[in-house]
């Protein structure tokens, strides 16, 4: 419930942060209590290190790393959700209040990640701009290690991946 209102504070704020502090510069007091707020609302939503939903964790980490729902925009979760018969060349299919369930927090949290905007080639968190930015120093052929097997396996090189944390402090690129 405080990230729904936290969202819902955010969608709010942040253009009138924009519109008093940055467009009409009405005092800075104002302008900083809009921008301290938006601060807060962000703190609330869900990012990374966010539990994932329990069914989601369960069905979803049952064959991979159970990806922060921010990683993706909510349309690309939709997208992957109706094509489970056939995710990435597996049959995922979940039974109707699992996918239901599943959906409806994807749908609440999907896109949450700053540069998740826009849905990815193939809904692919690999070929997203911002996962391409965030790796271009990593060589290709590191990717297609057995230790690592692809760009996929998260976990390979973040060891808390599969509790949502992504720092590059902590990467470390099996031989």
């Amino acid at each position: 419930m405080l990230s729904l209102i936290a969202l819902n504070i955010r969608a709010l704020i942040r253009p009138l942060a924009c519109l008093v502090g940055l467009r009409l510069r009405v005092g800075v007091g104002l302008g900083f209590a809009l921008c301290t707020l938006y601060g807060l609302a962000q703190a609330e939503t869900p990012s990374a290190a966010m539990a994932p939903l329990p069914v989601y964790q369960r069905e979803c980490g049952a064959c991979h790393v159970a990806y922060p729902a921010g990683m993706l925009p909510a349309a690309s979760w939709k997208h992957l959700l109706g094509g489970l018969g056939q995710h990435f060349g597996v049959d995922a299919s979940l039974d109707a209040p699992a996918q239901q369930e599943i959906g409806d927090w994807l749908a609440l949290h999907g896109g949450t990640f700053r540069h998740a905007t826009e849905m990815p080639p193939h809904d692919r968190i690999t070929q997203s701009r911002w996962w391409l930015r965030q790796h271009d120093e990593v060589s290709a052929s590191n990717f297609t290690r057995k230790s690592v097997g692809s760009a996929s396996n998260c976990a390979a090189c973040h060891p808390g991946a599969a509790r949502g944390k992504f720092s590059e402090n902590d990467v470390r690129i099996p031989k």
